[in-house]
């Protein structure tokens, strides 16, 4: 089969463009923010962009991506040939067509009535994995309906109650969910200023708790107790969330899970090398490097600066992935020089859905597909293969770097 020209997008819009029609959705990154907040509620969109404290690990991520710059080789004919351009990978034994994993993202539905369902559809139909949130406002079965013979993976709140954590993952590998993501980051949520002074919290709203409120085990227990989760939202969503907000798990842990998923495994939320080498010693699959888009810790470091280290230290033995801070082509580039072997992506996409819904998601993911085929092909990088550190320098500007973002 022939490689994807994923750059067609481009020229899409160009003859759409001559006949008088436009994008409905900004192609422009430092745009699209500013556009969904435009269409959300404030409660919504403080929501999907808020981060922790001052938001300081938020403009990290940023900033790390601009100060590590690519460096485009030109006419190497014995390299680069425009015919044999591709950008596909292969994560767990699996083929995909591009790096780009739509990230976890939750309570979809508080930004539009697509919600999951309808990105996953999108999903599918641009053979692009989605990634379900366990804090989603639509069901595992739903999303696995919508997104039909699409590549789907799980990610897992860790639940503590060990019946209920049975069902969930049963329910996903039932669903054809065929990678478990376990985040690591989110046992008790990071302090969010823009959410707190609005005393919001979705879950208690009703929005986000579908999972839990369709497992058959969860409802069993809850109404063993005396409760009736439809007659009392605010204390069905408080037992679902205290569930997966209780206390932070153990490395002895991930056994369980090994011995309960069948197929890959991979652990999100990793930004120390040696918490790196420790997952390593799970026999787990893979990790991503992420601080939840900056949505958590306050400070900390940003996933891109923490990649080149965990590549070095595991990269030969784990599936490394990256998220938090991605925007561009550019950056999926950037993050494939320093040895990701792909990247997810969260929070432009939810702004594509807030915007138009499944049709703005999908408008967001085929620009990015497009803006890092070209931009790989304009620095003469034919492969992801061609993707290294010595195509990339990093530097270090002075002066006000937040203004630089």
């Amino acid at each position: 089969m022939p490689p994807i020209n994923f750059g067609s997008y481009q020229t899409k819009i160009y003859h759409e463009g001559a006949l008088g029609k436009f994008p409905a959705v900004t192609t422009n990154p430092t745009l699209l923010e500013e556009h969904a907040r435009k269409v959300l509620s404030a409660r919504a969109y403080s929501y999907v962009a808020t981060g922790a404290g001052e938001k300081a690990t938020m403009d990290a991520n940023r900033l790390a991506f601009r100060q590590w710059k690519l460096i485009p080789r030109v006419m190497r004919p014995d390299v680069f040939q425009m015919d044999n351009q591709s950008i596909s990978v292969n994560l767990f034994g699996q083929e995909y067509k591009s790096p780009l994993i739509v990230g976890p993202v939750g309570v979809q539905g508080l930004f539009h009535k697509d919600k999951e369902t309808g990105v996953a559809e999108v999903c599918a139909e641009l053979e692009v994995p989605y990634t379900l949130s366990t804090a989603s406002s639509s069901s595992i079965e739903e999303v696995a309906a919508a997104n039909k013979s699409g590549h789907r993976w799980f990610q897992l709140y860790w639940v503590h109650d060990k019946d209920i954590l049975l069902s969930l993952l049963k329910r996903a590998k039932d669903n054809g969910f065929t990678v478990l993501v376990v985040s690591l980051d989110t046992w008790t949520l990071g302090w969010r200023p823009t959410d707190l002074d609005q005393g919001y919290f979705p879950f208690y709203w009703g929005i986000g708790n579908e999972v839990g409120f369709t497992d058959p085990v969860f409802r069993a227990k809850y109404e063993k107790a005396g409760g009736k989760i439809e007659e009392d939202i605010i204390g069905a969503a408080s037992a679902w969330v205290a569930e997966l907000n209780e206390k932070p798990h153990t490395w002895e842990e991930v056994d369980f899970l090994r011995k309960h998923w069948k197929g890959p495994i991979v652990l999100k939320g990793i930004q120390h090398v040696d918490d790196a080498r420790r997952a390593l010693e799970t026999g787990c699959e893979g990790l991503v490097v992420s601080n939840h888009g900056g949505r958590q810790v306050d400070g900390a470091i940003g996933s891109l600066d923490a990649l080149p280290e965990i590549v070095d230290a595991v990269g030969d033995k784990m599936t490394v992935m990256v998220d938090s801070g991605i925007r561009t082509g550019a950056d999926i580039m950037k993050a494939l020089c320093l040895g990701a072997k792909a990247v997810m992506v969260g929070r432009p996409i939810i702004y594509g859905l807030a915007i138009d819904g499944k049709r703005g998601a999908k408008s967001v993911i085929e620009g990015l597909l497009a803006d890092l085929w070209l931009g790989m092909g304009l620095a003469g990088m034919e492969t992801v293969a061609d993707c290294s550190r010595d195509c990339m320098r990093r530097i270090k500007y002075p002066g006000d770097l937040k203004s630089m973002l």
